[in-house]
């Protein structure tokens, strides 16, 4: 049994450990609300400022809905040094918690 668990770990997705920043989407066409994250350790990419010490994060997100158009909506977030987002847009919908 401990080989059957060994080899079925080598092909299982790998599990997080709540390192995920939500989104939540409504697509502007068809007002589906579609779901996602970001893993703050593997998905994100550093942007150097005018120091070596100034950098932020920059993450972007295309989501997709499962069937009912296939739009695309593209998020792009911006996170400080932290992992906390200081800035986000979006094209072809608009964020669930904006009113």
């Amino acid at each position: 049994m401990g080989l059957f668990k060994k080899f079925t770990s080598i092909f299982s997705p790998p599990t997080t450990t709540g390192n995920l920043y939500p989104i939540e989407v409504t697509c502007k066409r068809c007002g589906e609300t579609i779901t996602g994250s970001v893993n703050l350790s593997n998905d994100l990419s550093i942007v150097y400022g005018n120091s070596g010490n100034d950098y932020t994060y920059f993450c972007r997100k295309s989501l997709m809905g499962d069937g009912r158009c296939f739009q695309q909506v593209e998020v792009e977030l911006t996170f400080d040094r932290n992992r906390k987002l200081i800035d986000r847009k979006i094209k072809g919908g608009k964020f669930v918690d904006d009113k």
